[in-house]
């Protein structure tokens, strides 16, 4: 009988090793996506597009007629992948809002063994859910004291290694969505902080050392102490501050021991290549020297954990600092120079992004108990400061401001635009050109419409609103600049156009080429004639006071944006263009069905929503009056006696007199196609046959 093969055990290893490598890189990509997010973050809030250079999704919430900023989620693994006892790291949904504050922490995924195979899962859930309420300016630390600017968060039993890696992935990625995106650390890009200079050392004496300011030393006297605790329930419980107020209550000695021209001037040969062991790249090792009667390491301390007698921040941000659990010695030149009892090496992982050309500022908690079954703790912090001399780093050279990055992501995209908004200029320039072939005209406006509704519509997010100018008038009225319009390029490059056609065409180029929901308008009309469905025509009289009803929407819309921005919110929504476009058809009842109710409208009575309720289409009529050109050619017959053009316009846009009403003319064409035909003009059929009566072709509409 033949034996079965066995598989080499080295083949066994690699492919262990392929299968650890595996679940490794899946848990530190991302697994979320939008719809997900949508389902997590329902309304009031809305979940936007995820950034182009942060894996974070932003929230929003609706105020008045702004839309508000109300956070950002993400997950730890694509920010902060901190690996855990398995190799693999945790992956967490992270929530926070403007001001730093966790909305929601929930775990996504974990390979713990202890929580695999031991405690179960809940015991972790119900870990994260201690961080909502909890703010990124406080000291959040597992099992550290609580007080004034401290999260104590209670730990898992038989789990606190783990939790403590969960605890830094969080903290870590929250900080830098916080530094990112936020302003936290004056905004600056935790991925543009200063560099170590790896290559500068020199052998310094301690005495030089300390002279450069490599090492600093912070000496806090028992007088001192007292006197932070004065006034409060702990003055005077400390015997030996009081008997002896001069000596040393600490003497403390700081260093940025992962920079080579201090830490291997500090440690022995052997120590300084076990610290740089140990650190990944980007990672930091601070050394913290003490001496004194309050040592940096209380009794329970547990190596490798985060100590508690000492904290970090920088730029107010607290930052995580854990002892590599290393035993170092000092340098021959500094060994009994140093009159230091402790030393620690304290890690900050690259994730938390120290920035090595800001100060550090350190914080000794000292805590008094007062009482004996249940004592009061009564904690204060003596400060210290740490600032790296700037021979030892180089800075990163001067950030592009922020928006630029929206432009850089949207250039394909503005490239585009750019190519059809040049095209429809040419066009509009010479419009006898396109309209000589009546037929022709239909269908390149048919193509058009489809491509402002697939492109600048669903694709880009360009649809122009009233919201656009509401938004203008409230930051105005409340002092606030308008650098905002930049982090939309495409909008912001479609107003440019509209802007720039204003003088030259009126409101209609962008009414009757550029806007999306009016381009749905418009092929509803034309699907309705096609189906021969009976046309709603009013009267003129009735058609001139029914157009003046937008103008006093947008007057109500303007006036609120004004006074009462909330009113504002509601009032903007007689515009279906963020059900319609921007959440596509994505929405409650009532709005999808006031959208869909207006372009099942539009089919029996064309465009009634642009020509009769568009607040934004009344915006650009006003503005649309610094046109100083009468761009459509008309005859002197126009008007007296023909009349075929008023006539066959949908808009109605063309007067008895045969002049155009430009603020209400949607620039379709129509009535220039009629005018260079010579089977459809009547003073051109008049002119070539010498006839008094004509027979008039009906025209395709487009």
């Amino acid at each position: 009988m033949r034996a079965p093969k066995v598989v080499p055990l080295l083949q066994m290893q690699l492919i262990l090793l392929i299968l650890l490598a595996a679940a490794a890189s899946a848990a530190t990509a991302g697994v979320l996506t939008k719809r997900e997010l949508v389902r997590r973050f329902p309304a009031p809030l809305m979940v936007g597009d995820r950034d182009a250079d942060l894996p974070a999704w932003p929230l929003f919430r609706r105020n008045g007629t702004a839309t508000e900023l109300a956070g950002y989620v993400f997950e730890s693994a694509d920010l902060a992948p901190v690996p855990g006892f398995t190799g693999v790291p945790p992956n967490l949904l992270v929530a926070i809002d403007p001001a730093g504050h966790f909305l929601d922490v929930a775990v996504l995924s974990q390979h713990e063994p202890v929580f695999l195979d031991g405690l179960g899962e809940e015991p972790l859930h119900a870990f994260v859910r201690q961080y909502r309420g909890a703010a990124l300016g406080q000291q959040i630390d597992v099992g550290g004291p609580e007080g004034a600017g401290r999260v104590r968060l209670d730990g898992v039993s038989k789990a606190t290694a783990s939790v403590r890696i969960v605890n830094q992935s969080v903290l870590s990625a929250a900080l830098k969505v916080a530094r990112a995106k936020l302003g936290f650390a004056q905004g600056r890009d935790p991925a543009r902080i200063a560099r170590i200079r790896d290559q500068v050392f020199a052998p310094m004496t301690l005495r030089a050392l300390f002279d450069g300011g490599f090492v600093q030393h912070v000496r806090v006297a028992n007088r001192e102490v007292e006197r932070l605790f004065a006034g409060s329930a702990g003055a005077g419980l400390d015997r030996d501050s009081l008997a002896r107020p001069d000596e040393p209550f600490i003497d403390l000695y700081l260093a940025w021991g992962s920079v080579p021209a201090i830490g291997r001037n500090l440690l022995d040969e052997r120590s300084w290549t076990r610290l740089a062991a140990r650190l990944d790249e980007g990672d930091h090792a601070l050394l913290v020297m003490s001496a004194g009667r309050h040592g940096i390491l209380a009794d329970d301390f547990v190596r490798g954990s985060v100590p508690r007698r000492i904290a970090l921040r920088q730029d107010g941000l607290p930052l995580e600092m854990r002892d590599l659990d290393l035993e170092l010695g000092l340098s021959r030149a500094v060994h009994g120079a140093l009159p230091a009892t402790e030393i620690i090496a304290l890690r900050v992982i690259a994730q938390a992004g120290l920035d090595p050309a800001l100060p550090l500022d350190f914080t000794l908690p000292v805590t008094r108990s007062k009482g004996i079954v249940y004592p009061e703790r009564i904690t204060r912090d003596v400060p210290a400061r740490y600032v790296l001399p700037a021979t030892l780093y180089r800075r990163p050279p001067p950030a592009a401001a922020a928006w630029q990055a929206s432009w850089r992501s949207r250039m394909p995209d503005l490239l585009v635009l750019a190519v059809a908004l040049t095209v429809l200029s040419i066009a509009l320039a010479v419009p006898e050109r396109l309209a000589r072939n009546a037929r022709r005209l239909a269908w390149v406006r048919r193509g058009w419409l489809l491509f402002t509704i697939g492109f600048i519509g669903y694709h880009a997010q360009a649809q122009l609103s009233i919201v656009n100018v509401t938004g203008v008038l409230q930051a105005l009225r409340e002092g606030r600049g308008l650098g905002f319009l930049l982090f939309d390029p495409m909008s912001l490059a479609l107003w440019g156009f509209v802007l720039f056609s204003l003088p030259l065409w009126g409101r209609g180029t962008f009414c009757g080429w550029l806007c999306p929901f009016g381009a749905m308008q418009d092929l509803a009309g034309q699907l309705g004639k096609a189906l021969r469905l009976p046309q709603l025509r009013l009267k003129h009289r009735a058609d001139l006071r029914l157009r003046r009803v937008k103008y006093v929407i947008l007057a109500g819309i303007a006036g609120a944006a004004l006074l009462s921005p909330a009113l504002a919110g509601r009032l903007v929504e007689v515009e279906p263009f963020k059900t319609a476009i921007t959440l596509a058809f994505v929405r409650s009842w009532p709005y999808v069905a006031w959208a869909a109710g207006l372009l099942v409208l539009g089919m029996v009575a064309y465009k009634f929503f642009c020509r009769y309720l568009c607040p934004f289409g009344a915006a650009l009529a006003l503005l649309g009056r610094v046109r100083r050109r009468d761009w459509i050619a008309r005859r002197a017959e126009c008007g007296t006696p023909c009349q075929t053009c008023r006539h066959r316009c949908g808009y109605g846009a063309i007067l008895p007199s045969g002049k155009v009403a430009y603020d209400e003319c949607f620039q379709c064409l129509d009535c220039v196609a009629i005018h260079e035909s010579d089977t459809l003009c009547a003073p051109r059929i008049l002119a070539r046959r010498g006839a008094r009566t004509i027979r008039i072709e009906p025209v395709p509409r487009t």
